[in-house]
């Protein structure tokens, strides 16, 4: 299957097929990796990566990926770029895409994010990948699905997993993780529980289409305003807070952008008591597993108790698989 120059904008835009073959060449890799065996299917190749916002896992993950398949990665941000005088998307994808071989870009601002990655796509002829957008966290998605396909034997077809919105008290982060999560784990048979309350919805269009998902992938997916009821046995539980923006439109919240945060500040005061604890992980299966994207706001989101147990929490098995499966998707597609 030949995936180069394929754009990475959300797993949605990539057929099973072609998703199937990219956990395929991720697991090839990560085996690669543990025998130390050098695997340089891009060497001399040159990645420019853009962040607006800050990185831990994402930077580290894209950069030491291409460092180990051989190439090398430019960390880039906004202000050490011509974006910051005001260069536009298109000027930008010309010429990095004439001097390098791919380019990724975090840009998660609610309403300008996925347009500047569409923006940039249309004029880069190498291609564009998603390190999160407003929308989308592609990548994140996939080191989920490949966490979950190796503590569970590769079959997740009628797994009940539950992505729940949790407090926290840092900034109010993009609606990207859970809507990537609610748009893939269906297409793959897992039986999904979306729980949160009623100030925190998705952004409607994804709901429909990950419902439509479900329907096409015969497997289930249900929301629900309790918290509690969505952790009853379920096999994986994952705690995330994420911000109100899918109460508002775009333009509603560009429109009335303090405004809108002062009331989701209001609203977010309101469920401190949506926490992953003793007694919530008590409700689930007996062999349930904690997965969270990181970082962890820590007993406001998840106890320690919880995220620190070996015996529930399969975090870092996530986080170190954002590795793997970025080096494949570069792989594949540069």
């Amino acid at each position: 299957m030949d995936l180069k120059g394929k754009h990475f904008l959300s797993c949605q835009d990539w057929t099973k097929e072609e998703l199937d073959e990219v956990f395929k060449r991720s697991f090839e890799l990560k085996d690669q990796f543990y025998r130390e065996e050098p695997h340089l299917h891009l060497p001399w190749k040159t990645l420019f990566m853009i962040f607006f916002e800050q990185s831990t896992r994402t930077r580290n993950s894209m950069e030491a990926g291409m460092t180990q398949l051989g190439g090398h990665a430019h960390d880039l941000t906004a202000d050490k770029m011509q974006i910051s005088h005001g260069e536009v998307a298109k000027d930008t994808a010309i010429i990095l895409s004439r001097m390098g071989h791919g380019i990724a870009v975090r840009n998660c601002f609610y309403g300008i994010g996925k347009k500047y990655l569409d923006e940039m796509a249309a004029f880069s002829h190498k291609p564009i990948m998603s390190l999160q957008d407003d929308v989308y966290h592609p990548f994140q998605g996939l080191a989920d699905l490949q966490t979950i396909f190796e503590h569970f034997d590769k079959n997740p077809k009628g797994l009940k997993v539950t992505v729940s919105w949790a407090y926290a008290n840092t900034h109010s982060k993009p609606l990207s993780v859970p809507q990537t999560q609610a748009l893939l784990f269906p297409r793959y048979g897992i039986d999904l529980t979306i729980a949160h309350p009623k100030e925190f919805p998705l952004s409607d269009y994804i709901v429909e289409r990950a419902k439509k998902n479900a329907a096409d992938s015969g497997s289930t997916i249900r929301f629900t305003n309790d918290m509690d009821a969505a952790f009853e046995n379920a096999d994986v539980v994952i705690p995330k807070n994420w911000g109100g923006f899918g109460a508002y439109g775009v333009q509603e919240f560009l429109d009335n952008e303090e405004a809108c945060k002062a009331e989701m500040s209001e609203n977010l005061a309101k469920h401190k008591d949506w926490i992953c604890d003793e007694r919530r992980i008590k409700l689930a299966s007996k062999d349930v597993k904690l997965m969270h994207a990181l970082p962890a706001d820590r007993n406001n989101e998840v106890t320690d108790e919880i995220l620190d147990d070996p015996n529930i929490s399969i975090v870092f098995d996530e986080a170190e698989n954002r590795l793997h499966t970025a080096k494949s998707i570069m792989s594949l597609t540069m």
